[in-house]
């Protein structure tokens, strides 16, 4: 396609008289070949036009850039060069599903996008999900990089090629760093769900409100004003009414989910050795109960969230609600490890962040017959101020706590934990994380629980810049003996 055409197309206009043929578009200058259309972005941490004469010599034909730079091709300067890079790269991959959701939150994504994909594939329907733990399909499609949010040109191809398997329902899960960095922004959405906003990410936001704008993006430039918009009425209220500033500004009709939902309403819970049994009411009507193979009440939310993010009228409504007891969980979140002989348990979950480690120990606390356990720590190079926040969580919430290494990457470990410890200091403080979990099956008496938390479905432990294989599930199950 002409560089012209490209740009028309994706409302953008050429000036130039030189209008080469364009194959394919990136930002990384190690993937440029012949006839590719070069972003130069001005990132972070790097500087594409940095990289212009590499991929000039790669065989760039044109370049686009966010800030002023030269080069031996036709180069382009746009404010909005992020944008048109997810455009440009949705349109060169070719025709995406017909239906694709996203969801964001600060916990849950990766669930309500798992639970979607269930939900559609108990339809009959040919369904995929995209996000943290990586591509979920019964297609054989290359998995795009693992990110939360895959770049926008990798986006593009796995999608594309989804497509092409006759997968036509994909839900993805929409991280911050992919909404402000304009990843989706070539994405056609049919609906969007917001599960919760906690602090999370302000090393690269800054603030909560730059992290909270960062996702509203999702409903307030992404989501066509006719697309399902589903939300956790349970959420912090400042985000609450900003999504619903944005429904009343755009003409959309939110559909609300939790305790005090007015669409999927949770009327009551209650906990059984293996799940709980709940009671919902849908759009006023109670229904009957119903049971769930899903420990605690965060997954009842994501769940909820999910099928509200389903039904397109609500005649079709009860009939999806009613899947909900065929749902099955999902890898690392909340996932029963190990069952004990003497009825104790061991359980992983990706829980980093103080709000997510609030509620998947209250969550468990309800199956608990004796004592809560809690292996948990913090990342290194990452927001400091929630690691003395999860040290104060796990000294509420557990009976006993232990602080330990999780993802260090560059920092002193110490130093991380000796955060963590100033707002428990009853906690025990084992810097191996093997150790760590195996102090927390030794301290296991009947009828107690073991969450490790932070790693969830992660295959590995960073330190400094080397990821060394480590497996939360797999160390518990090989020190109980259960391998």
């Amino acid at each position: 396609m002409r560089l012209s055409e490209l740009l028309r197309q994706n409302g953008s206009v050429l000036s130039r008289s030189v209008d080469p043929e364009i194959l394919t578009v990136t930002a990384d200058s190690r993937q440029v070949r012949s006839g590719t259309l070069f972003f130069a972005l001005r990132g972070a941490k790097q500087d594409g036009a940095a990289f212009i004469p590499q991929a000039v010599a790669n065989g760039a034909v044109a370049i686009i850039a966010d800030h002023p730079a030269e080069a031996d091709v036709p180069v382009l300067l746009t404010p909005d060069a992020k944008r048109l890079l997810a455009l440009t790269a949705a349109t060169l991959a070719g025709p995406q599903p017909s239906c694709i959701a996203a969801v964001t939150g600060t916990n849950g994504k990766s669930s309500t996008a798992e639970f979607l994909r269930q939900i559609w594939t108990l339809q009959g329907l040919k369904a995929a999900s995209l996000g943290t733990l990586g591509l979920i399909a019964n297609v054989d499609v290359p998995p795009p990089p693992s990110l939360t949010t895959p770049d926008p040109v990798s986006l593009a191809a796995t999608l594309a090629s989804l497509a092409q398997h006759g997968v036509d329902h994909v839900a993805l899960e929409a991280s911050s760093h992919g909404l402000e960095q304009h990843r989706l922004d070539g994405v056609t959405l049919n609906a969007a769900g917001f599960s919760n906003l906690t602090r999370d990410h302000l090393d690269y936001h800054g603030t909560i409100a730059a992290y909270r704008a960062a996702k509203l993006r999702l409903f307030e430039d992404l989501l066509p004003a006719n697309g399902i918009a589903a939300v956790n009425a349970d959420m912090d209220p400042d985000t609450l009414n900003a999504l619903h500033a944005i429904a009343a500004q755009r003409g959309m009709a939110l559909r609300t989910t939790g305790k005090t939902g007015s669409t999927l309403r949770l009327l009551e819970t209650r906990p059984t050795p293996t799940g709980q049994i709940i009671r919902l009411s849908l759009y006023g009507e109670d229904l009957p109960e119903m049971t769930l193979g899903l420990p605690g009440l965060f997954q009842a939310d994501n769940a909820m969230l999910a099928a509200a993010m389903c039904w397109q009228t609500e005649d079709d409504a009860r009939s999806l609600v009613d899947l909900l007891p065929q749902l099955t969980g999902v890898r690392g979140r909340c996932e029963c490890a190990v069952e004990l002989s003497n009825g104790a348990a061991a359980y992983v979950d990706y829980a980093h962040t103080p709000d997510a480690l609030e509620r998947v120990l209250a969550s468990l606390r309800p199956h608990t017959e004796g004592r809560l356990v809690v292996v948990f720590g913090a990342g290194g190079d990452r927001d400091r101020g929630k690691r003395p926040l999860m040290g104060e969580v796990a000294a509420r919430m557990a009976d006993v706590a232990i602080v330990t290494d999780d993802n260090p990457r560059t920092e002193e470990p110490q130093s991380i934990r000796a955060a963590i410890h100033a707002a428990c200091p009853d906690a025990l403080e084992i810097g191996d994380r093997r150790s760590a979990i195996a102090a927390g099956l030794e301290a296991l008496k009947p009828g107690d629980i073991l969450v490790v938390a932070g790693k969830g479905h992660e295959q590995g432990q960073i330190v400094g810049q080397t990821v060394l294989p480590f497996d939360d599930r797999s160390v518990i199950r090989e020190l109980a003996g259960a391998a």
